[in-house]
């Protein structure tokens, strides 16, 4: 009987009826208004993380209400005095150090996908879109299988009403979401999830509204659920974007600095919300401009292509419709369109998202025609939390083309265990040879409390090409697999959460696969993460690997012999296995005084894939935060990378790319920002390390000549200045200037030669009707 009542206790806790009030309010943080006092109260909370079922250590209230138009939030959350953080800060990851409160709204009420908006206590936005499954990508060390939230691409962003202040008892902030921002179902009677988080800086505590355990396959099949909204008005959804950029670029020329550009480019952007559910974007030679560069990224595995984010406005509105297991839709392929249309939207249990695209002749093979693109995603639930999808991505570049479909899903059952597969098919037509070829993907893993595992099956052929899309490493079959185990500390303990998991991994080529050789490469990772008292946390990961010769990786390598008559080039030929092993360690700290530092650290042997060698490998990234004051922000990084050989320390390669970023918040809408990072690259001279020695020639693919590989090293500074402007999403002006520099040696800031520089500017306007 006791049971019986418990389990209805917890769903009356997950379910919220808020009023309908006909009401207008001015959203200034301020919780007195009449209106919030007949609004439903939603308290209760209980904690998630760093251990779930556990009573909220802070009490948490929400006040829900909706009008015609819009839906409120209004949140009073309790703290200790001083223990409050919040900064002015650029929107979205601005405030992820911030005390913050995210509320993440399943309007299609699918247990899927929900759209996300959050703020600080000052009112500061972030916001995004949440799709089930996609999990926080997680590298060796973060390596925690016992369950954990999906998070939010923060990349879209939606326009809504958020205001906070602190007080004496800890902060208040009201949040207003206009339905004519966001897409909901058809129906007149509407059912919505809901979850609320609270997220404090100081402890690094996770507290949700409606309960939510880590044994469970979906952190959003847990929301809690917003009933009986009727009467909504959305009204017309037109938006007019007029969009006016200009760059100016300088370059050298001879002993004068010439410059070039300066003339006003036009383009805009038009949104039509059709319906409350479907959306037509459309453009004509929109901005793909970006107020800031992409953060230089090492890997220490030269077969993985390094993947940036999307970050042009037009392609992320609606992004989630597109995403795929595979990635075989990645927009930034579509380097620089001149026109492209877009069509999305969910009804009856399907979502779907089609895009077309004219891109620019800068993007072709020839430089004569004008690449055609056009990517299409469906997707159909399942029951309670499964989903199958179709993919299909055609480019066409003159009279040759690629095109790629796709058949996934992702199979949920018992309620921590997933099945998830997906598999696609290329066809390539490129200089009148035609080639079809495979992709397989099958993943099975279990979400438990205390104990997980997964285990993944992936083969790439050789010939499969996604041009369309991205993919980190082709020619590749794979197979890894692992258990996990989780324990949790006591409340309040030093320790409160320990998370241990061991990782295989065999890796073939492809075609060696379907011959049935031995498996190329064999790693295992041992792996344990500590999430301590106030937010810390430490991860350390022991690689134990055994790398095979990758004989297609020096197809055009040679080795300089002497002769009788002269010199000779050989064949490097079948070289030996490589067994190797390291450490890293990992550490993130929370904010202490304004400071705040996360990185890592790697040491041991590792392949010389250069010369194919065992190395000494250093391989760390320090990243540092630290806001001194409510408006100034400073952060830090430095990725390094260096390869040292074992017979007599040399050093093979490096990179090291410290990043700095300054920003300076006038006001929510405006601030300052610079950006300065240096790179520093450098390869020795390549010789036939711990075999005889010999220099190493590579053929140079414009004339077929076999050259030796002579030292080169390149190191330059790249410092980006920005004035922002931005009320409101789609509502800009940005002023910013660029310069490249030259260092004759690494980190001397001596010899500093100016490269090229430029100027950028952009206005742009919402018009909403």
């Amino acid at each position: 009987m006791t049971g019986t009542l418990s389990i209805l206790v917890f769903q009356l806790a997950a379910t919220v009826s808020p009023p309908r009030i006909d009401a207008t309010i001015t959203v200034d943080g301020a919780l007195d208004e009449p209106a919030w006092h007949q609004a439903a109260r939603l308290g209760d909370f209980t904690q998630y993380s760093p251990a779930d079922g556990r009573p909220a250590e802070q009490q948490t209230e929400v006040f829900l209400w909706y009008s015609p138009t819009a839906i409120h939030f209004g949140i009073r959350a309790r703290a200790e005095p001083g223990s409050v953080r919040a900064h002015l800060a650029d929107r979205d990851r601005g405030i992820v150090q911030d005390d913050y409160i995210e509320i993440q709204l399943g309007t299609f009420n699918d247990g899927r996908s929900a759209f996300v908006f959050a703020s600080n206590p000052l009112g500061v936005q972030a916001d995004g879109a949440l799709v089930e499954g996609n999990q926080s990508r997680r590298g060796p060390t973060e390596s925690d299988r016992s369950g954990g939230r999906e998070q939010p691409d923060l990349s879209p962003d939606y326009t809504f009403d958020s205001r906070g202040r602190v007080t004496d008892g800890g902060y208040e902030i009201e949040i207003r979401i206009p339905f004519r921002s966001i897409r909901y179902q058809r129906a007149e009677r509407q059912d919505w999830s809901l979850q609320i988080i609270r997220k404090s800086a100081q402890s690094g505590r996770e507290d949700t509204w409606s309960p939510a355990r880590r044994d469970a396959a979906s952190f959003l099949a847990q929301h809690g659920r917003i009933n009986g909204l009727v009467g909504l008005t959305r009204g017309v959804v037109l938006e007019l974007n007029p969009i006016m950029t200009s760059t100016i670029e300088g370059a050298p020329n001879g002993n004068q600095w010439r410059y070039r550009g300066g003339r006003p480019d036009l383009g805009g952007n038009v949104k039509w919300g059709v319906s409350t559910n479907l959306t037509l974007n459309g453009t004509i030679n929109p901005d793909f401009s970006q107020v800031e560069s992409d953060a230089g990224q090492v890997t220490p595995d030269p077969r993985r292509a390094v993947f940036f984010a999307e970050k042009r406005p037009f392609f992320l509105d609606g992004l989630e419709y597109f995403t795929t297991p595979s990635q075989v839709i990645y927009t930034r392929r579509i380097a620089a369109p001149v026109g492209a249309v877009k069509l999305t939207g969910k009804g009856s249990g399907t979502s779907f998202g089609l895009l077309s695209a004219i891109d620019g002749l800068e993007a072709s093979a020839t430089g004569l025609d004008r690449p055609v693109y056009n990517l299409l995603r469906v997707q159909r639930d399942v029951g309670g939390h499964s989903r199958l999808g179709l993919a299909y991505t055609d480019r066409i570049d003159g009279d040759d083309y690629n095109r790629v479909g796709q058949l996934d899903g992702r199979l949920v059952f018992g309620g921590i265990y997933t099945f998830a597969f997906h598999g696609a098919v290329s066809r390539t037509r490129l200089d009148g040879r035609t080639t079809t070829a495979p992709l397989w993907y099958l993943n099975v893993s279990r979400a438990g409390r205390r104990f997980g595992f997964n285990a993944t099956f992936q083969a790439i052929s050789d010939q499969f090409r996604a041009q369309s899309g991205f993919i980190s490493q082709g020619d590749l079959a794979q197979v890894t697999a692992g258990p996990s185990i989780t324990l949790y500390g006591r409340q309040g303990g030093f320790v409160e959460r320990f998370n241990g998991s061991v990782t295989g991994t065999f890796s073939w080529a492809y075609p060696k696969f379907r011959e049935g050789a031995p498996a190329r490469d064999r790693q295992a990772w041992f792996n344990g993460s500590w999430a301590l008292r106030g937010g810390w946390q430490l991860s350390t990961t022991v690689f134990v690997e055994s790398f095979g010769f990758d004989e297609r990786l020096y197809a055009d390598y040679r080795i300089e012999m002497p002769t009788a008559t002269g010199i000779d080039t050989i064949p490097l030929g079948q070289k030996p296995r490589l067994p190797v092993s390291a450490v890293m360690v990992r550490a993130k700290t929370p904010e202490v005084g304004g400071l705040a530092f996360d990185g890592f650290a790697a040491y041991g042997r590792d392949p010389n894939y250069l010369e194919w060698a065992k190395s000494e490998i250093v391989f760390s990234r320090f990243g540092m935060t630290y806001r001194p004051t409510e408006k100034l922000r400073f952060e830090a990084g430095v990725p390094v990378l260096i390869h040292y050989r074992r017979t007599d320390g040399s050093r093979v390669d490096g990179a090291i790319l410290p990043r700095l970023k300054v920003e300076y918040q006038v006001s929510r809408a405006v601030f300052l920002r610079v950006v300065g990072e240096y790179r520093s690259l450098y390869q020795d001279d390549l010789r036939d390390e711990a075999r005889s020695g010999r220099p190493i020639l590579i053929r140079d693919p414009e004339d077929g000549i076999y050259k030796r590989a002579t030292r080169q090293e390149s190191n330059a500074l790249r410092v980006d200045w920005l004035f922002s402007f931005q009320p409101t999403p789609g509502t800009v002006f940005f002023a910013g200037y660029g310069s490249s520099l030259s260092d004759e040696q690494a980190f001397r800031f001596r010899g500093l030669g100016r490269t090229r520089d430029g100027f950028f500017t952009k206005l742009s306007y919402l018009f909403r009707a």
